[in-house]
């Protein structure tokens, strides 16, 4: 702790930061001990630290989320959500205890703490609960006492008493919820690459980590498809005004800093190039589907059938005085064709098609970004058969087995 700083006053809770480290960071004894590596590097610098800490590993290994419903549906499919939610926050609470013996062989003092010990308070919606009030008084005493808090991520506790899950993405919004709770400097999330990249590194060779990024940029990459933070948790620390850094756990490595480019950690993201566009990314599966309405009456009867799959997640929506147009997962056909009834004959689905969108706080406003998406991709003799804006996006609805080809030309197309 830095001289001068006593626990407990603000200046002490300023120098809280939460570090979040995903599954990935944790599977193997040499990833906790660079994670331990990390905390230790933030208590050097005088900071408290409080640890979330997500199941460790992926699918097929010991501890991870999906090993662990698959151990329960080995027994029987039907699961009540309950037990579930009961079952899986145990692979962050295994993760939480280890942490704290590794971080306990270094002779540093820690405590671990399930989701609703550090005082998360949830609603009863089971496998998917959402965070109701964060009661910190627990973890702020822990912190006072100069410990380490890890808390297990992923979970609460209803007033019931029952244990819930906070469904996708849940340990980034637990971290993001602490810190905010806790008003911590800032909240670092951890995971297996260095930031978030201009593109999907798997998919374009010349990705670049972005070095700064907006809340609302970060929000729709990750909606449109990008999978390095949950945008819940970028939704809250947007609202607390809390810096998110994005990393890997190597010392030396590259970093992503999300922030509003008005508080005192970044104030720097306006000092970026003026290039109108900051990343692509893209979502594949769908299908596209045209339904005619050519009488009048027929549009009337077509709203009536979209309230009825107001459930259905309907994207690359457009809408013309004799047809209706949108983009929906392939999955999803055969519902929705079950719930269209006997209109399902004026619709025509073609599947095999993949959504790429362009985002960047850049092109608010800006004219010309829309022309050269349309030219990148006419270039590559890429149709597109639909497309949407916002204020930051604009997404193409083209064939899947153009995807890689699109991805690349628009990467190239904006300097990327």
């Amino acid at each position: 702790m830095k001289a001068g700083v006593f626990p407990g006053t603000q200046e002490a809770r300023e120098l809280t930061v939460v570090q979040k480290f995903g599954g990935t960071c944790l599977d193997t004894k040499e990833k906790r001990q660079l994670a331990c590596d990390r905390i230790q590097e933030a208590l050097d610098n005088g900071f408290r630290v409080l640890a979330v800490v997500s199941a460790m590993g992926r699918r097929g290994e010991p501890y991870a989320t999906d090993t662990l419903i698959a151990l329960a549906k080995g027994i029987s499919k039907d699961i009540a959500p309950r037990e579930s939610d009961l079952l899986l926050s145990c692979g962050e609470i295994i993760s939480a205890v280890l942490m704290v013996q590794e971080l306990k062989t270094r002779n540093i003092p820690a405590m671990a703490l399930s989701g609703g010990q550090a005082g998360i308070l949830t609603d009863t919606n089971f496998g998917d609960a959402r965070i109701v009030a964060i009661n910190s008084t627990h973890v702020k005493r822990h912190l006072d006492e100069g410990k380490v808090v890890v808390v297990a991520g992923f979970q609460g506790m209803a007033e019931s008493g029952d244990i819930t899950t906070l469904g996708r993405g849940g340990s980034d919004t637990t971290a993001a919820a602490l810190g905010g709770a806790l008003s911590a400097r800032c909240v670092e999330i951890y995971t297996d690459v260095e930031g978030i990249m201009t593109a999907d590194p798997k998919m374009v060779r010349s990705a670049k980590t972005i070095p700064f990024v907006t809340y609302d940029e970060v929000v729709h990459l990750a909606l449109e498809g990008a999978k390095v933070i949950h945008p819940l948790a970028v939704q809250i620390a947007r609202k607390a005004q809390i810096p998110v850094r994005v990393r890997s756990l190597s010392a030396d490595s590259r970093e992503t800093v999300i922030g509003s480019g008005e508080d005192r950690e970044t104030p720097w993201l306006f000092l970026r190039n003026d290039n109108p566009v900051t990343g692509i990314t893209y979502v594949s599966g769908l299908a596209h589907v045209v339904l005619n309405v050519c009488p009048a009456d027929q549009m009337k009867r077509l709203t009536g059938i979209l309230h009825s799959v107001a459930d259905i997640s309907l994207d690359v929506i457009n809408v013309f005085p004799d047809r209706l147009s949108f983009a929906i997962g392939e999955d999803l056909v055969e519902e929705l064709l079950s719930r269209l009834g006997h209109m399902r004959n004026s619709a025509d689905i073609q599947t095999g098609k993949a959504k790429v969108t362009v985002i960047g706080h850049g092109m608010h406003g800006r004219a010309g970004v829309m022309s050269n998406v349309a030219i990148a991709l006419a270039q590559e003799d890429i149709r597109i058969f639909a497309s949407s804006d916002s204020n930051i996006t604009i997404s193409c609805l083209i064939e899947q087995d153009c995807l890689h080809k699109a991805v690349n030309a628009l990467h190239d197309a904006f300097g990327l």
